[in-house]
């Protein structure tokens, strides 16, 4: 990981209504309606009419008015730099309905469902300071635990598949490693690591 300068300012914020702009330049810079908002695992294709009217970019600013933004942004010296996807599993349909990562106990974990570095900036640290903001984000909102679900990298990683980070990532932002899941990553599986708080 790149060290960052002495001076440098780091900040992570929910992606509230007035952040929303900050979150498309890390996301979809070019602002594509069918280009990726994050909101695979949190909508269908109702929800998208429902919520924006067909836009999916409508219906991803849509979720940032609820009570609990759907993520956070990292800034760097107040440019942002990275977008982590987490919630409450309970109100993340997809995950939530999933065999394939299945639940391993009773704890009302918060989930990562993404971790995205924006171009430019990648290989600076940006993933270490966006995970560590992620997970005090879900703390202040009362969260016992945090999961992720990653590979265990062995290779290189299919880009399209990236978002959901590796063993290593996890592991330096104090995660571990408490099972396995059903579902593949670059022909990979993904494993269950956790963070207590």
């Amino acid at each position: 990981m790149a060290e960052s300068a002495p001076n440098t300012q780091w900040q992570t914020h929910p992606v509230t209504p007035d952040r929303f702009e900050d979150f498309a330049d890390v996301i979809n810079p070019t602002r594509r309606d069918t280009h990726c908002w994050c909101l695979s695992h949190r909508l269908g294709v109702k929800d998208i009419e429902d919520l924006g009217g067909g836009s999916r970019k409508t219906a991803m600013r849509s979720l940032c008015e609820r009570e609990n933004p759907p993520g956070v942004i990292t800034y760097r010296d107040g440019v942002a730099v990275g977008w982590c996807s987490i919630g409450p599993r309970a109100e993340i349909p997809r995950l939530a309905a999933s065999k394939l990562i299945r639940p391993v106990d009773e704890v009302p974990v918060w989930s990562i469902i993404c971790v995205v570095v924006r171009s430019g900036h990648r290989r600076q640290g940006v993933t270490a300071h966006l995970l560590e903001g992620a997970v005090d984000y879900a703390a202040s909102r009362g969260a016992p635990a945090v999961e992720a679900h990653p590979v265990d990298l062995d290779g290189r990683m299919d880009t399209t598949m990236a978002f959901v980070g590796t063993r290593a990532m996890f592991e330096q932002a104090g995660f571990r490693i408490i099972g396995t899941t059903g579902a593949m990553a670059s022909r990979m599986p993904r494993l269950i690591m956790r963070r207590d708080l």
